[in-house]
């Protein structure tokens, strides 16, 4: 019996490529990979709900240094898709050889998206990612080149497919042969590829180049807005933000809230003047429930430092010109 390790995100393909091979006897793990733009959770479902072996690997940093220099560039928004996928796929690699699997796979299917998922693409993929002859996609294999995989009898050919473009409807139908209940609607999983994410990690990459996955993180708990060409703010819009931001709390960073009001937890990372940290504070109370006073006192905290402010509410107009859309 062969052995395979898929990249599993949990979504409609990648479930439907591991059980095309796992019904032709093939012994067949996921692989999922978490990084502040995605994360496991989907693919965590799916290898439950198909009763096959899951690994969870974190690879934030090495994923966002891809993100600020992709090769091949980037899709409609920031998603570098094709790097990202080759990135993926190297990094599988490393474990297929180590752990004793005799080929990858994965849930691509030709013509899906026009940019990264084309013939050429796809064998840029297999290319960039150092394991061009051990990388199978069964969900269209028979529309592809015969990989030495199938060559080398690791795989039936004729068990696989020739699913190709962009309707959802023959693996739609698959999933209700096969037996696959539970998936997720299609997209959603990648926050690179959508618009106002993907604004906000442009900013971020724009004014802090060495930023961090924790930067990168922070850009999912809430408003953000920029105070400068050295710090900007972020603001939690409900209380799971605000947790959040509690979360990632970094001695660096200047903590603001509202003394006597409810509302936001502000977080201003970055290099801030002391006009750029009342800005903030201005921001804190323009967002809570002393909005309409005259005057708020904003209590803030930096490490083992706190000290207090007492700022008049900044107008939602004068928000909406330092937010980041």
């Amino acid at each position: 019996m062969s052995k395979a390790l898929g990249l599993l995100s949990g979504g409609l393909d990648s479930s439907l490529a591991a059980l095309a091979l796992k019904r032709q006897g093939v012994d067949v793990t996921g692989i999922s990979f978490a990084t502040p733009f995605f994360g496991t959770g989907r693919a965590s479902k799916a290898a439950k709900q198909m009763e096959i072996p899951l690994i969870v690997q974190d690879i934030s940093t090495i994923h966002l240094e891809m993100v600020k220099n992709p090769r091949y560039g980037y899709g409609k928004n920031m998603n570098p898709c094709i790097d990202c996928h080759a990135m993926m796929f190297r990094l599988a690699g490393e474990i297929m050889d180590k752990e004793g699997f005799d080929f990858l796979f994965s849930g691509e299917v030709l013509g899906q998206r026009p940019m990264s998922q084309n013939a050429t693409a796809l064998k840029s993929v297999a290319k960039h990612s150092g394991f061009p002859n051990r990388i199978l996609r069964p969900l269209s294999a028979k529309l592809l080149e015969v990989t030495t995989v199938e060559e080398q009898g690791l795989v039936d050919r004729d068990q696989l497919l020739d699913i190709q473009g962009r309707s959802r409807k023959p693996q739609e139908a698959l999933a209700k042969e096969w037996g696959l209940i539970e998936y997720p609607s299609s997209g959603g999983g990648c926050l690179l590829t959508e618009k106002s994410f993907s604004n906000r990690l442009r900013d971020l990459l724009e004014y802090n180049p060495a930023a961090t996955p924790i930067d990168a993180e922070l850009l999912k708990a809430g408003r953000q807005f920029r105070l400068s060409e050295t710090a900007k703010l972020i603001l939690g819009r409900k209380q799971a933000d605000n947790e959040r931001i509690k979360e990632l709390i970094h001695p660096e960073h200047i903590i603001l809230r509202a003394d006597n009001f409810s509302g936001p937890l502000g977080l201003v990372s970055g290099s801030s003047t002391e006009a750029e940290i009342e800005t903030a504070a201005a921001l804190v109370a323009g967002y809570g429930k002393g909005r309409d006073e005259q005057e708020v006192k904003i209590l803030l905290e930096r490490d083992q430092e706190t000290w207090e402010l007492t700022v008049a509410p900044t107008s939602m107009e004068e928000a909406r010109g330092l937010l980041i859309e």
